[in-house]
């Protein structure tokens, strides 16, 4: 769905905010300012965005038979001005190390390594959350050690991102972040992974799924989604579905952001 049709749906629904989180990208957020100026709505501004462990060990020897570290899933929110500088410098250096339409984003582009030519800039992505958001897919222990690093680097402003969608394997995902969230410390927080802003949008979603994969619809099985819950959904079914802890966080994290593009 366009940012403004989420926007104005979240406001019809009464939520407290709203995240846009396009794919290593802040092209939508323009759209969804002004229609949250018109709507009243808290915007939050952010990108998702998939990190690998770093070039190196991307192209390492793994001969000795061990999985290789996927990379893992960040949903990252500025909390501020500077943190939009930052958020939007680190999409830019991931966007130019690729070809047009991909990017490339490693945990180094945000450690405090001294050799790096960004780490001093960009060591701690300063002003920004980062919510890890890990796929029942992963194993355990690449999920804790996703998490690990993204305490020691974000400290008290990361957390792990929930997304319940009703699929078949929801309450693996339900268990695995329970435990890695009890070893780390780390909050857990209620997200919607919206793609649309209501329901019947699913099968203009699945056409654009089918136009990305440059496939015919009949194609792309399950690479689909494989239902219509990635919508706005009312506030009274998230509360059904998430612990109320989880939700609370949620609101929790979204009044740390403070950032506007009216400021």
């Amino acid at each position: 769905s366009h940012p403004q049709e989420l926007v104005a749906r979240a406001a019809q629904l009464g939520y407290h905010a709203l995240a846009i989180t396009d794919e290593c990208s802040l092209s939508g957020v323009v759209h969804a300012h002004e229609a949250a100026q018109r709507g009243g709505l808290h915007l939050i501004v952010g990108a998702q965005m998939g990190v690998s462990w770093s070039s190196d060990e991307a192209d390492a020897d793994t001969s000795t038979g061990a999985r290789p570290m996927q990379p893992m899933r960040l949903v990252l929110l500025a909390q501020t001005r500077a943190g939009y500088g930052h958020l939007s410098q680190w999409i830019t250096i991931a966007r130019q190390r690729a070809v047009k339409g991909r990017y490339r984003a490693y945990r180094s582009d945000v450690e405090s390594a001294a050799d790096h030519p960004h780490g001093a800039l960009l060591a701690g992505l300063p002003g920004c959350l980062a919510l890890l958001a890990p796929d029942v897919t992963q194993p355990f222990d690449q999920v804790l050690a996703h998490a690990q690093w993204l305490k020691a680097v974000f400290g008290d402003r990361a957390a792990i991102a929930l997304s319940l969608l009703l699929r078949a394997r929801d309450d693996e995902l339900i268990e695995r972040v329970r435990r890695v969230s009890g070893i780390t410390g780390l909050a857990v927080a209620a997200t919607g992974d919206a793609l649309m802003h209501v329901r019947s949008r699913k099968p203009l979603q699945d056409t654009l799924t089918a136009t990305r994969l440059g496939l015919p619809l009949a194609q792309c099985g399950w690479q689909l989604e494989p239902n219509a819950e990635q919508h706005l959904r009312p506030i009274g079914r998230l509360q059904a579905l998430y612990e109320p802890a989880w939700l609370a966080q949620t609101v929790a994290l979204a009044a740390r952001c403070t950032f506007s593009l009216a400021a």
